[in-house]
């Protein structure tokens, strides 16, 4: 999956006049789309972005940011191990 077909996929939990996933990594997307089954059970869940910025992930939600951190956890790591593959070949 994409980004943009992410952002299509969970578009009734996308805040309006936000651009939403910004990650172009199709492991993290994968990630991203577990954790989002779960996510949108919540009443009123609404996430408006998803970026990488100054070297971390960053997850806009209106859930508590307790969660928010580790779900930007779990990008990070998939980012780091996308990084550590890549560096042994």
């Amino acid at each position: 999956m994409r980004a943009e077909e992410f952002d299509e996929k969970y578009k009734d939990f996308l805040e309006e006049g936000h651009y939403g996933l910004d990650i172009h990594i199709f492991e993290v997307i994968e990630y991203l789309d577990k954790v989002f089954e779960d996510l949108v059970k919540y009443p009123d869940f609404q996430y408006s972005q998803i970026k990488e910025k100054f070297g971390s992930a960053r997850v806009y939600t209106n859930i508590p940011s307790t969660l928010g951190r580790i779900i930007e956890s779990g990008i990070e790591k998939g980012i780091n191990d996308i990084f550590k593959k890549l560096s042994e070949n």
